[in-house]
């Protein structure tokens, strides 16, 4: 896979780059966001790892300037800047995903091979759907079976993250670090709390439950009974 990486930080850039050639991957990089946008322009990648804050060209500013040239090459956004309204303006700007720093390679990873498959299957989506369950990135709309379900911020980007890790058991810590950008355990009940209220919007009244408890391990999204 033919990878451009676009990051200031050197440590990062070098982490990033002997990681993902450790991996397979061939990888071009630049430190620079006029200087990556040269490179994403002149050549064809598979996908592209793209900081948020660069100098001489930032982030969002490059996606944008990609997409108003036609390449459509599948771009993952890195960012200190973790809320949901930061990651909302990336995926606006033309961002195909976003990943907040600090992260975990092995996510990074996967993220970047789920969206060369995505690229390859077709254009990339702007949705999420589970069984009758969709989540629209763009609108921030949630629906089962066609009813409208109201969604708090932070049960907006429970349910995004439990839907991008469909039929996977979701542990705690995978959580705590990807929806609440905790790398510490609290040591309190939120995750219960959050996930007990998201449980009653998208299950209660349905004919059958999609979020499900994997006792001693974690929660699943699926269609499936855990």
């Amino acid at each position: 896979m033919r990878t451009l990486v676009i990051e200031d930080d050197k440590e990062t850039l070098d982490y990033l780059v002997k990681g993902l050639g450790e991996s397979g991957h061939t990888v071009d990089n630049a430190d620079d966001g006029k200087d990556g946008l040269f490179l994403a322009l002149e050549s064809d990648y598979d996908v592209m790892v793209v900081d948020r804050m660069l100098p001489g060209l930032d982030g969002l500013s490059l996606v944008k300037a990609l997409r108003a040239s036609g390449k459509s090459t599948p771009v993952l956004i890195l960012s200190a800047l973790g809320d949901v309204d930061d990651r909302v303006t990336g995926l606006h700007a033309g961002g195909d995903d976003y990943l907040v720093k600090p992260f975990a390679f092995s996510e990074l990873l996967a993220r970047l091979e789920a969206l060369a498959r995505r690229r390859e299957s077709g254009p990339p989506d702007t949705a999420l759907k589970v069984g009758d369950l969709e989540l629209d990135l763009l609108s921030r709309v949630v629906k089962r079976a066609g009813k409208l379900i109201r969604l708090q911020p932070r049960e907006f980007s429970l349910l995004e993250f439990l839907m991008r890790h469909v039929d996977q058991v979701v542990t705690r810590t995978m959580l705590l670090e990807g929806v609440w950008n905790y790398h510490f355990d609290p040591q309190t009940n939120v995750i219960d709390v959050h996930v007990s209220r998201l449980r009653s919007k998208i299950d209660r009244g349905f004919d059958r439950p999609l979020l499900h408890t994997v006792r001693g391990a974690g929660y699943k999204l699926s269609i499936e009974a855990a």
